[in-house]
């Protein structure tokens, strides 16, 4: 892989809008915007032993560990459309994880060339994902009941499928995944801001404003 490939790690707890702006930047860049839930999600349809294996794990309640997470981002930056970088979103998630995330890409001769991060205060991040609801037929048809609201109530404007919201997307719930998000994931802040390669970006301004700081963070 060319050592002039791209890797960018998207960095902010869930809400700061990680989600509109990497298809963004995306097609700015022209790599792909990967994500941890879109990686395993693959694996389900898959028949590789590594496929298999987190099926298993999956299906048994378990927590997929750093060892095989590292696999399936391996497997994933090994792809074609790969070959010129990537948007990673949702890893790294820990430190042992950006580590074993340089050693990964010092194998195929690249590194993380920068690590926006989108800050947010905690009160404004709970309030944008209670208010999140997506397509109940396509789960990337995504609405903010405040700053994206759907034409027709209730309803997706692509497909007029019903719109649901996802458990883990009500107040408590994502009370918690933030104090998770803050506990774990804060500490890499100081270990890419070490590297020289942390940008962080003011997450509560216009979606349009935020694109703009994003795209000179990556240059």
């Amino acid at each position: 892989m060319a050592d002039t490939a791209t890797y960018v790690v998207l960095m902010g707890m869930q809400g700061a809008g990680k989600g509109t702006q990497a298809p963004i930047l995306a097609e700015k860049l022209g790599i792909p915007h990967v994500t941890t839930g879109g990686m395993f999600r693959a694996m389900r349809s898959l028949e590789t032993p590594l496929a298999k294996e987190i099926q298993t794990l999956m299906a048994a309640g378990n927590l997929i560990s750093d060892d095989i997470t590292i696999q399936v981002v391996r497997d994933r930056l090994t792809k074609d459309d790969a070959k010129n970088g990537v948007i990673l979103d949702g890893f790294p998630r820990t430190l042992p994880q950006a580590e074993a995330l340089d050693a990964l890409l010092k194998e195929l001769g690249g590194k993380v060339s920068v690590v926006p991060f989108f800050k947010l205060e905690k009160a404004v991040a709970v309030d944008r994902i209670a208010s999140r609801w997506q397509c109940s037929k396509d789960d990337t048809h995504v609405y903010n009941l405040k700053t994206n609201p759907p034409k027709v109530a209730g309803h997706c404007d692509i497909d007029n499928a019903p719109l649901v919201q996802r458990p883990d997307d009500t107040p408590e719930a994502a009370e918690k995944r933030i104090s998770l998000y803050l506990g774990q994931t804060m500490p890499l802040l100081d270990y890419y801001r070490d590297r020289g390669v942390l940008c962080e970006i003011d997450a509560n301004q216009p979606i349009d404003v935020v694109t703009g700081k994003l795209l000179e963070c990556v240059g």
